[in-house]
């Protein structure tokens, strides 16, 4: 009889399952280890012993694998495989099975069909439209970054905030009219300063931290688990508004050449935004030729009109060309010269992805990623202090209508193919700059989340080798901030710096403590750079708080204060279930008779002495069922022959819960583990040795990351062995009862339930568990 089954619980709790591949297996610690060999004596004490429970298994659970790395063979475009569970071929050859006690000796080895593959579903075909097909764990590039790669890649958000950090400058101290405009030389010289201090000391970063150090890592290794949350929630706050500046000024640059779209300037940047979701969850983000050809032209335009503009300033001697009057709206005073340095000072976002992509250069990695960080600041300090020199020297204002670079372009070029080109180009790598974020927020993400502050959901990889959840989450949360702001760049900056430069301050201070703990070669040098950066950065930051609080820069620090208190919480929870999860001594209880299966039901290639019906060939069932003969036709208790599945994530007490319940049902028994590589499987298998291998164990290693398809696949597969057997699928479920935390854990047994319901005699049930 096909349906589910659940157990009777509060109806307040809420429930979520701890089933395999929810989160990646965890090594036990030595107190869990000892714990663990201890439950594992007592089974043994009760229990019949593995060897009775192996032979009582009706089916041979070795049914194939997914094809290995030899056998794998990418599609047209690149590394991407199609998922075929469960062996290369329709028809799979079993091994013989282990020896039985009629016969002494095993039967031969036996061809089993697989179990039959069904045509893809609608939702599916769009889906592997929309995504492609799913990559295998060994598609995950092994080419690693030249430097002349590396730095299109790794600099486009910082070198394309050149397109508006000089503007956004520009915007605060034209308020203070003609007298203010003359700080802007002076202003954008403390921003160079601050670019070469903080470039020096994310060099020293790079090399502390060879396989890649980013604030929240810095932060969390050298000042404790707090500073490494805030530094985190500034990086999250700044990559987040990373999306929506970007499609703001892309946008605007749009708009600065065809001003009859400024009216749909939000429509296109939430269009932008859907465009850059739907290629990051392609992992369209992988091909860093895509990023390559666009910041090439954006710097090569940039160079031009700088070069152009200079040259021009040198005809005139240079002489700055007089600007028209302008009215000051505001008083000059340091308050406004202050908020002005710091809104410029959003130039420098993007700086420290470098340093977290460290192991993606090639050999000697650290020190490719410090050359190539030294030409990115280079180049930034080149373009920022040029575009502000060709400013002051044309006399060019900001405007609403048109921004600063367009008037630029215009003033050297006119209208003709280079102005052009000059927009297109910093459309583009405006637009792809928030590209960047994509990349960095998932991982972040994907790090809290390992370090459980964050949903487990977040650290599981997608089809496409990318954090999908993570992706989704960013694209919601900037498009919302950027409909919120109305798309408007000037309404955005003042949120911007905050987040930017709270990480920056948290990063090098971590620095600082890691060289006075270290003392190494060189120590007080880089302890010097890394002070100075970090000094620096908090004047910003305090800046930017202070001066900025009221024109929205209270928006972020609320955000810094809810994330700082959401992942507090989400920790707290994981450490209250961890703790209740926590093998203990003698906290399984198992009958003090000795446990056995009761074996009732046709034994591997044995023929039932008890049910005549039976014929020994286990695929004259299928032909059976095929024909037509319902296989949910028993109507006594005495038809229907059971056999257990109990499917494990972790040896915990939830999962040791599940085991003692299927082992005192004293049916065959067969237990599961979904594994996503060699090295949690093999992990998996030693725990499983400790305990003392009970009962019979299959691995399953899913290359492809998933848990629900090749778990239905090999139950499916099982079913068309053995089609009279009513399959029990056991899976231990934690409930809590608190409703907001539900999220916080696994669906999959929903899932499970609601993949296997179509199955004809497979019964879902849940052990659970309650935190």
């Amino acid at each position: 009889m096909s349906g589910t089954h659940g157990k009777n619980s509060n109806t307040k709790s809420t429930r979520s399952a701890a089933v395999p591949g929810s989160t990646p297996l965890r090594a036990l610690d030595a107190q869990q280890l000892r714990v663990l060999g201890s439950v594992g004596r007592e089974w043994r004490r009760v229990s019949a012993g593995p060897d009775v429970w192996r032979r009582a298994l009706p089916v041979d659970p070795d049914l194939g694998s997914f094809p290995t790395p030899s056998q794998i063979r990418p599609a047209r475009f690149g590394r991407v495989v199609r998922v075929s569970p469960f062996g290369p071929t329709p028809r799979i050859a079993a091994p013989s099975p282990p020896p039985t006690a009629e016969t002494g000796a095993g039967t031969p080895a036996a061809e089993h069909p697989q179990a039959p593959v069904e045509r893809p579903g609608f939702v599916y075909r769009v889906r592997r439209l929309l995504l492609g097909p799913a990559l295998a764990n060994t598609a995950i590039a092994r080419e690693r970054m030249r430097k002349l790669v590396a730095l299109p890649v790794l600099s486009a958000d910082a070198l394309s905030s050149v397109a508006y950090g000089p503007e956004a400058l520009l915007a605060v101290l034209v308020l203070a009219g003609t007298a203010g405009l003359g700080y802007s030389i002076p202003v954008a010289a403390t921003i160079v300063f601050l670019m070469l201090a903080i470039g020096v000391s994310y060099r020293q970063t790079i090399r502390a931290y060879p396989r890649g150090g980013g604030s929240y890592i810095v932060a969390s290794d050298n000042l404790g688990r707090v500073p490494g949350l805030l530094a985190a929630a500034g990086l999250m706050t700044d990559y987040i508004l990373t999306v929506a500046v970007s499609i703001a000024a892309g946008v605007a640059a749009i708009t600065s050449a065809v001003p009859s779209l400024a009216s749909s300037s939000v429509l296109i940047g939430v269009a932008a935004i859907v465009v850059l979701l739907a290629g990051n969850l392609r992992g369209i983000r992988q091909a860093g030729a895509i990023f390559a050809a666009p910041t090439y032209a954006f710097v090569i335009a940039m160079l031009a009109l700088i070069a152009v503009g200079l040259s021009d300033a040198a005809d005139r001697g240079f002489h700055p060309v007089s600007h028209p009057p302008v009215n000051a709206t505001e008083g000059l005073g340091i308050l406004l010269v202050m908020r002005a340095f710091a809104s410029g000072a959003t130039a420098m976002t993007g700086i420290e992805a470098i340093s977290n992509a460290v192991p993606a250069f090639k050999p000697v990695e650290w020190r490719n990623a410090r050359t190539t960080l030294t030409w990115m600041i280079g180049l930034l300090i080149v373009l920022f202090a040029g575009i502000i020199a060709i400013v002051h020297y044309t006399g060019t204002l900001p405007r609403s209508q048109e921004t600063v670079l367009s008037q630029l372009a215009h003033l050297n070029y006119g209208s003709g193919p280079m102005y052009v080109f000059t927009q297109a180009a910093t459309a583009a790598v405006l637009l792809l700059a928030a590209n960047t974020a994509y990349n960095d927020f998932p991982r972040v993400l994907s790090l809290l989340a390992r370090d459980d502050h964050a949903p487990r959901i977040f650290a599981r990889m997608g089809d496409r080798l990318a954090f999908s959840n993570g992706i989704i989450l960013l694209s919601i949360l900037a498009g919302l901030v950027y409909v919120a702001f109305d798309g408007r760049t000037a309404s955005l900056i003042p949120l911007y710096a905050v987040g930017v430069f709270l990480a920056f301050t948290l990063s090098q201070a971590g620095m600082v403590v890691h060289w006075w703990r270290l003392r190494d070669r060189h120590w007080r040098k880089s302890l010097l750079f890394n002070g100075i950066g970090g000094v620096l950065s908090a004047i910003v930051l305090i800046t930017a708080g202070i001066t900025k609080f009221t024109e929205g820069a209270w928006v972020a620090l609320v955000a810094v204060s809810l994330f700082l208190f959401v992942t507090t919480r989400i920790r707290r929870h994981y450490d209250t279930v961890a703790a209740a999860l926590r093998l203990q001594r003698h906290s399984i209880e198992l009958p003090r008779r000795t446990i056995a299966p009761r074996v009732d039901v046709p034994l591997q290639g044995v023929e039932s002495s008890r049910d005549p019906r039976h014929p020994r060939d286990p695929q004259a069932f299928a032909r059976t069922g095929a024909a037509g003969e319902s296989e949910e036709a028993e109507e006594v208790p005495e038809e229907i022959r059971h056999f257990s599945l109990v499917l494990i994530e972790t040896l915990d007490r939830a999962g040791m819960r599940a085991l003692a319940y299927a082992a005192s049902l004293q049916q065959p028994v067969l237990v599961i583990h979904v594994s996503t590589g060699e090295v949690e499987a093999e992990r998996f298998r030693g725990q499983w040795k400790l305990w003392g291998d009970h009962l019979p164990l299959q691995e399953l290693v899913s290359p492809y990351r998933a848990v629900i398809a090749p778990l239905v696949n090999y139950i499916e597969a099982l079913h068309h062995q053995r089609p009279d057997l009513t399959l029990t699928v056991i899976l231990p479920e934690i409930v809590v009862c608190q409703r907001r935390f539900s999220a916080l854990h696994s669906r999959t047994a929903a899932r499970l339930r609601r993949a296997l319901r179509p199955l004809r005699k497979v019964v879902v049930t849940t052990v659970p568990f309650h935190v």
